[in-house]
């Protein structure tokens, strides 16, 4: 039964997922891939536009737009790097801040809604053993 098969389970569960992040960001502005961003380019140092795209495994052109738009939200600004004035170093802006914790206490929310169904003891075993899978 192809309901039992992993891509099926996998594909409907994320679908669940979606359905409840999409609209958890939408009064912010962003969607989860910018969220995404936003959640690499709070670093400690500056983060060039090429480690932030390394760094969420999505190439540099894709990057590049995606900063273009998250800079023309106000969220992100581009800095020419300390260490090689070549590159861009990206921060978060003040407002970018404030969208990354509202975002993130949004995803909590929505992730708690999805794993609701679960017990405690199931949540941490799906986290656990999906963390394991992505890792490889």
């Amino acid at each position: 039964m192809s309901r039992r098969r992993l891509g099926y389970l996998f594909k409907h569960a994320q679908s669940r997922l979606a359905g409840l992040t999409g609209p958890a960001l939408e009064p912010l502005g962003v969607d989860t891939r910018e969220l995404a961003v936003l959640t690499v380019l709070d670093a400690r140092t500056p983060i060039s536009q090429q480690q932030a795209a390394q760094a969420l495994r999505i190439d540099r052109t894709t990057m590049v737009a995606m900063i273009d738009a998250l800079e023309g939200k106000g969220l992100v600004a581009r800095r020419p790097h300390p260490d090689d004035r070549r590159k861009n170093a990206v921060e978060l802006t003040a407002h970018g801040r404030d969208v990354l914790r509202d975002g993130s206490a949004a995803i909590d929310e929505a992730e708690r809604v999805f794993l609701a169904p679960l017990s405690e003891d199931e949540r941490r075993l799906v986290r656990v053993a999906l963390d394991r899978l992505a890792s490889g």
